[in-house]
């Protein structure tokens, strides 16, 4: 037999497992971010995956969170942090809004999952990249005050400020996880802006009128006649109609300026980046435009609202979307020592 046909019918070897020392053990508990970073490394594309499941499950929980109020099942766990006050699930003598709020708070857990998975690929990516790290742990302490403040709003009675407060902190969560989906997507390196100064300026301005859009809708939320629950709930006391025409001519602010950005965008030749970006933001408001009017006029229908907060989302998403595109992270180049100035003086042959 040809000795090279022996070869290659051997079965396959496998290589040992090391095994877990005891001081690996230790270690372990000591800081076990540290010890899985010493023995994993993932791939730029899966601390990219991350960063976006965190951002995404950001959205499900706001999304899902509205479901809650929609059907009126605020209140189907009366009490926090248990469902009642004898039992953490809702019981079997429970209805359905019992099982649409507990199976909100079951999903703050899935978000946590995602948000775990962020910090332990951030932590373990080479070289470590301890800004990216950070903006992991802050996704994780916002939801845990955001949980705390959920269960103040319950315990409260779905007070409207307090609801409101819990909206704009989801709304702060989803900030971070999108300036981390995009620093996972770019270097470490100084940035460069892509634009100037007056640009970055209007994109600015745009952003805060975003901001101040979103902070008006959550008193039309809490004005108008969804209130959460089935019972009697307290409405801050204002004209809920007054306040969505004052909404909607912030919207009409934060389209102009958008359309305007484009337009200067496209005058002073800007990178395709915070052009498509821009693009992206204004065909997102005109649908949220659309849904709000028809929503407006036929008196509120909850699939409509629901809808319409998914859009408040996709629209704060992408208004910070225009504004990391103005500028660009490379990758971070050590400093490496210049060629020796000094002269060597040989001899001649």
């Amino acid at each position: 037999m040809d000795p090279r046909e022996s070869v290659h019918k051997r079965p396959p070897t496998m290589e040992r497992v090391p095994n877990l020392t005891r001081a690996d053990a230790v270690a372990a508990l000591r800081n076990p971010l540290s010890f899985i970073a010493g023995r994993w490394t993932p791939e730029p594309r899966t601390v990219q995956r991350s960063a976006l499941s965190a951002l995404v499950m950001s959205v499900v929980i706001v999304v899902t969170g509205g479901a809650v109020r929609l059907t009126g099942s605020g209140l189907g766990c009366p009490t926090w942090p248990k469902c009642t006050a004898n039992s953490l699930a809702p019981t079997g003598e429970m209805n359905f809004h019992s099982a649409i709020e507990f199976g909100n708070r079951m999903l703050t857990y899935v978000l946590c999952a995602a948000i775990g998975w962020a910090i332990v690929a951030a932590r373990s990516e080479k070289p470590y990249r301890r800004s990216l790290t950070r903006l992991g742990w802050a996704q994780f302490w916002l939801v845990m005050s955001n949980a705390v403040l959920g269960g103040i709003v319950v315990l409260v009675g779905l007070n409207p400020y307090t609801v409101a407060a819990h909206f704009l902190l989801a709304s702060a969560l989803i900030a971070v996880a999108v300036v981390m989906w995009q620093r996972a997507r770019e270097g470490d390196g100084a940035p460069r802006p892509l634009v100037g100064k007056p640009v970055q300026q209007m994109v600015w301005f745009l952003v805060l009128a975003t901001v101040l859009l979103i902070a008006v809708g959550t008193v039309v939320t809490g004005a108008g006649p969804h209130a959460g629950d089935s019972s009697k709930v307290e409405r801050i006391p204002i004209d809920w109609e007054t306040v969505a025409k004052l909404h909607a001519v912030l919207a009409w602010i934060v389209v102009t300026l958008t359309f305007a950005l484009w337009f200067v965008l496209k005058a002073v030749d800007a990178p395709k980046e915070p052009l498509a970006r821009t693009r992206e933001l204004f065909l997102v408001l005109l649908a949220q435009g659309v849904i709000g009017y028809v929503q407006y006029f036929t008196h509120l229908p909850e699939v409509l609202v629901g809808l319409h907060m998914f859009g408040s989302c996709l629209i704060w998403i992408w208004a910070l979307r225009v504004l990391l595109a103005l500028r660009e992270r490379p990758e971070a180049v050590a400093d490496l020592p210049g060629p020796s100035t000094e002269v060597t003086v040989g001899t001649r042959a």
